[in-house]
């Protein structure tokens, strides 16, 4: 999905569509999920792993394999729905999975740290891969390549272990999903991963945007993204060395401020070198987010309702990042993209305080 979120936006500005039109295209990775988040998760809660990664793997195959056979923007749309769902669906059931095999916070901090060095490694090699073939075979092989990737997810997941139900999901009524927010603590975190999250999709949205305006090729456009994937990858496996020594909100605190600095000063930098810098540390800084996120969300809910919540998480934050491409795609046709660095800079900087409030030591 990272390689097509690169390579797809590439396209269509190349055929002479707009930053509206591609905000579209883009707002498609998360729309099936938003729709998929909950049922997917109850799925999990029924059916362990195997299964629910094994239909992802075959809509994201197939949605792939669409755009090598018909590199046309309603296909390329088509491709969008299908793989941004199956990804969602697959790590909803991935991040169940380990939550339930983790035991203890600490331990919990630790697997979610080594977990996520999966996806920020993939979303490293996606853009790059797809940006050195789209330069040097065009855009139907870049296609051909990341439709093998799924394909590769199921050889290793094939021999996992599942784990067995919890016996509170057979004794006690499940209820209704959005229960979940009657617990200030859980409201307040998804209001915090919505914050950090829309600054991880603005990044993967405007970047594209940001070097076609300046002339950069495919491959250096897919470079600097995939530094900053690199960098998330990079943080997540130092992680776990300190996860027992440092609280969950202090890291998701300074991530923010973090993040809050480096889109103020991301429009100045004109140079492919220091935008890749920028990107450098927007990785270490947003990539330090989920594990922490996934650990305090495993704590502050029944263990028979893993699947649910992390599927509401999941809800949220796709409907962000629906409504994000199309809002900044139109914001920055009209203002410009330094106005949409800086709108970002300042959202997330005023939810430093909300995060502040996740020192509440409470579980529910």
């Amino acid at each position: 999905m990272a390689g097509m979120r690169m390579a797809s936006p590439l396209l269509a500005l190349a055929a002479g569509y707009s930053e509206l039109a591609v905000g579209v295209l883009m707002s498609l990775y998360a729309l099936t999920q938003v729709f998929l988040s909950l049922p997917a998760g109850r799925f999990a809660d029924r059916h362990g792993l195997k299964k629910p990664v094994a239909l992802s793997v075959t809509a994201a195959a197939i949605g792939t394999g669409l755009a090598v056979a018909f590199p046309v923007f309603p296909v390329l749309c088509l491709a969008a729905l299908l793989t941004g769902g199956a990804t969602g669906s697959a790590l909803i059931a991935l991040q169940r999975h380990v939550g339930r095999a983790a035991a203890g916070p600490d331990q919990l901090k630790q697997a979610f740290s080594w977990l996520a060095i999966g996806p920020a490694f993939s979303n490293f090699l996606g853009p790059f891969a797809a940006g050195l073939v789209i330069d040097h075979a065009g855009y139907r092989a870049a296609f051909a390549l990341l439709a093998t990737f799924p394909l590769v997810c199921w050889y290793w997941i094939r021999t996992a272990r599942e784990l067995p139900l919890p016996e509170a999901h057979r004794n006690r009524p499940r209820g209704r999903a959005w229960d979940l927010w009657r617990a200030p603590l859980f409201r307040r975190l998804i209001l915090v991963n919505w914050f950090l999250s829309s600054a991880w999709d603005v990044h993967t949205f405007v970047v594209p945007v940001l070097g076609h305006e300046r002339q950069l090729s495919a491959s250096v456009i897919g470079t600097i993204l995939g530094v900053f994937a690199a960098a998330a990858a990079g943080v997540r496996v130092l992680l776990p060395l300190v996860a027992s020594r440092v609280r969950e909100w202090v890291l998701i605190v300074a991530a923010m401020v973090a993040t809050s600095a480096i889109y103020s000063v991301y429009p100045f930098m004109h140079l492919a070198l220091t935008m890749g810098l920028c990107s450098l540390l927007l990785g270490f800084a947003l990539g330090m987010v989920q594990p922490m996120v996934m650990s305090m969300l495993h704590q502050i809910t029944p263990e028979h309702r893993h699947g649910e919540a992390v599927g509401m998480r999941m809800l949220v934050i796709n409907a962000s990042s629906v409504a994000t491409p199309l809002l900044f795609g139109s914001f920055g046709a009209v203002v410009g993209v330094s106005a949409v660095f800086w709108t970002v800079a300042t959202s997330v900087g005023l939810g430093v305080r909300v995060a502040l409030g996740l020192r509440d030591d409470r579980r529910s």
